[in-house]
């Protein structure tokens, strides 16, 4: 049974954005989990997140993941970028989240990307359940 709390954090400023943002790095994403809900202005995706929190330095090739969910409130409007929403099994790894006054963006690998159009910024991170072990850790040059 994993003794860790669940990660809960809001972001209200650039800042915080930059803890989430590497909290989410490397998280994998199904197309088929994002979801712009209008009526809310939110945007909301399930994500399988590397708990880095966790023993990222401990030896070994592994870790462990958990999955999670990414709310952004107050947006007015998305944008895709590289991804054909009609291909819901295409799994896409998450890099950064990055904030101007008016814009955040979303950035995946292979040069995909969502930005969002938002009156403020708002977003949420909240683990959705326990976490499992993984033997693949993420890695960049």
């Amino acid at each position: 049974m994993d003794e860790t709390p669940p990660v809960r954090l809001l972001a209200r400023d650039a800042e915080d954005l930059t803890v989430i943002s590497a909290m989410v790095q490397d998280a994998l994403v199904p197309a088929a989990d994002l979801a712009y809900l209008a009526a809310e202005k939110s945007f909301v995706m399930a994500l399988n997140r590397f708990r880095w929190e966790e023993g990222a330095d401990r030896p070994g090739p592994g870790g462990d993941r958990v999955h999670a969910g990414l709310r952004f409130d107050r947006v007015e409007r998305v944008r895709f970028r590289g991804i054909d929403r009609r291909d819901g099994d295409r799994l896409l790894a998450l890099l950064a989240l990055n904030y101007e006054p008016g814009v955040l963006t979303i950035e995946f690998s292979d040069d995909v990307a969502i930005r969002l159009e938002v009156e403020t910024l708002v977003c949420a991170l909240h683990d959705l359940d326990e976490s499992w072990p993984t033997l693949w850790r993420p890695a960049h040059d």
